[in-house]
């Protein structure tokens, strides 16, 4: 049994306390904060180059405009940035006193009258305007981003088959009826050069090109691109039917896009949308919302006994229980609200049940740290 400092367990006659309390205080915090924003830029990183990646296949395939990639990424990562600090808060408290076990810097701190349950005010100081900034991207920011994630995307969907040309790539039309070619736009001109059209009409396929045309609107509001000097091909080569016709002026009409109506994602509603409407699917987004700054704040507590590193059990031991404990978290809040939009549970089950057992698991993870120091001591 490992030999414990006797001031672990009871008070020390002189209290920590005074200008040493205020050094262990705030050593705490400033390494709490440097660990913290090293792994939550990470985890950032890795997450925004994910999403880019992913955008960017999009892009490629046709399914969104090169121009959406970047004001795609950042509503995304606002989106997310809830989950990342709420890891990286866990990890940074976690990681830190971690690193105080292995460099035996906990026997100073417990021979200086610091017991564990005195580790808890420095993680609440560190964790607690993070909570208040998870809460704030929880119940506001991330809403709002999704939301305007979903306008973006809409007004992206919406344009019309000139505007979503791009010069050199052969683009099909919104209604599937058409592919065109255009070498060059000039947008202030409203100038097209090297037009090239494949369409069907009356059944026969027929196919246009011309060295340039140009934009028109007419009085009704439709807008037409104009082919000047060009030939149009109709029909099967070696058939009778088959025609070549030169023109010096040919107008093809630009199809606007359908605005397609769609239901609006529950997680692009604001919280005061959520409490107005109180349908099961709106009610288990609250609980994610609600869910979220809490169980970051539990996290953070967990990490103190969590933290503790028997060499008997190896180095890393800690780590894969903290991950596995973070991962069963999740998902069981996960469930849960998945209950909630089912209707299978109530609101205070579904809400405060898997936050309920992770504060008993916390204190009996504080219990068993304080009963091995209790032990120590005894057998001393």
């Amino acid at each position: 049994m490992p030999d414990y400092p006797q001031s672990q367990l009871q008070k020390s006659k002189k209290p920590f306390s005074g200008q040493r309390g205020k050094i262990f205080y705030h050593s705490l915090i400033r390494e709490f904060a440097v660990t913290g924003a090293l792994v939550s830029s990470i985890l950032l990183g890795i997450m925004v180059f994910t999403q880019l990646i992913r955008l960017l296949g999009e892009s490629v395939s046709g399914l969104l405009a090169v121009e959406g990639v970047m004001a795609l990424v950042g509503f995304t990562t606002l989106n997310y940035l809830p989950i990342v600090l709420s890891v990286g808060l866990y990890l940074s408290v976690l990681l830190t006193l971690t690193r105080s076990y292995r460099d035996s810097e906990m026997v100073v701190w417990f021979s200086s009258g610091i017991g564990l349950t005195r580790w808890v005010r420095p993680v609440m100081g560190f964790t607690i305007p993070v909570v208040c900034v998870i809460a704030l991207l929880s119940f506001v920011l991330a809403p709002w981003a999704k939301q305007k994630a979903e306008e973006f995307k809409k007004q992206l969907d919406t344009r019309d088959d000139v505007a979503m040309a791009k010069p050199g790539v052969f683009r099909e039309s919104n209604q599937s009826d058409r592919v065109f070619f255009l070498e060059n736009i000039n947008t202030k001109s409203s100038r097209v050069s090297n037009i090239f059209v494949q369409s069907v009409q009356n059944s026969k396929e027929g196919t246009m090109v011309a060295k340039e045309g140009l934009q028109e609107t007419a009085a009704n509001g439709d807008r037409f691109i104009v082919l000047l000097n060009g030939t149009r091909y109709e029909g099967v080569p070696g058939q009778n039917d088959y025609r070549i016709v030169e023109f010096e002026r040919y107008s093809v009409r630009i199809e606007s896009a359908e605005i397609k109506e769609s239901q609006s994602d529950r997680k692009s509603l604001s919280t005061f949308q959520l409490l107005q409407n109180r349908t099961p699917g709106n009610i288990s987004e609250l609980a994610w919302r609600i869910g979220s700054p809490l169980s970051a704040l539990i996290l953070a507590l967990l990490a103190i006994p969590l933290s503790f590193v028997n060499p008997r059990s190896g180095r890393s031991y800690n780590l894969i229980i903290a991950v596995v404990i973070y991962m069963v978290y999740n998902n069981l809040m996960g469930v849960t609200t998945t209950w909630l939009a089912q209707s299978k549970t109530s609101f205070m089950v579904g809400l405060w049940g898997v936050h309920a057992a992770m504060i008993i698991l916390l204190v009996l993870l504080f219990y068993k740290r304080l009963s091995v120091y209790s032990w120590g001591r005894l057998i001393k």
